[in-house]
């Protein structure tokens, strides 16, 4: 079977597998190159996702724009996606049953897009797509081939804003990640 893009749209606007998708504006798919070779992944949407259905356009996704752009790219260069596709209430951490059922939507995404590198910002993506054992301040910089892919956590832009100390260790996850991409390119 072949997957479309207006398919997975359809279903992810139409699901209704668990509780998150009450009382949201809108359900944030993804957006970005469906072609790329970087993909990253967040948790969930927040307030701001919510209203506008784009991933990443608050104050942590104003922070991501300008990483990306330091690693030369442009958003519309990369694919960026979260966990969980609907907003969970008061910004908390989506649960693993929430997690589970749009994990489906999210394995589809890494198929159609097929990216070379996958960004996991913060210890809730890391761990819903990694496992459990994933522990950020621990495994971040730290490369995870699995299936193909090649995986790197790292902290939430939203983490940086807190702890502005952290993005140095950030900036050399994404100084790696720019040095698999080009290895890739070449291998």
């Amino acid at each position: 079977m072949r997957l479309s893009w207006e398919d997975l749209h359809s279903r992810i606007e139409s699901c209704e597998n668990c509780g998150l998708c009450r009382n949201i504006h809108r359900k944030v798919p993804g957006q970005g190159d469906i072609h790329a070779k970087l993909m990253f992944i967040g948790e969930g949407p927040g307030a701001d996702e919510d209203l506008q259905g784009l991933a990443f356009v608050g104050k942590a996704g104003q922070l991501l724009t300008k990483m990306i752009a330091a690693m030369g790219l442009t958003r519309e260069q990369v694919y960026i996606c979260n966990v969980v596709k609907c907003r969970p209430p008061n910004n908390r951490a989506p649960e693993p049953d929430e997690m589970a059922c749009c994990m489906p939507f999210l394995r589809e995404q890494f198929l159609m897009v097929h990216p070379r590198v996958i960004v996991l910002l913060g210890a809730t993506a890391a761990k819903a797509v990694l496992g459990d054992q994933i522990r950020i301040t621990r495994d971040r910089g730290k490369w995870v081939e699995k299936k193909g892919f090649y995986f790197m956590p790292t902290y939430h832009p939203a983490a940086l804003l807190r702890d502005e100390s952290k993005k140095r260790d950030v900036w050399q996850d994404l100084k790696m990640v720019m040095a698999k991409l080009k290895e890739t390119e070449e291998g």
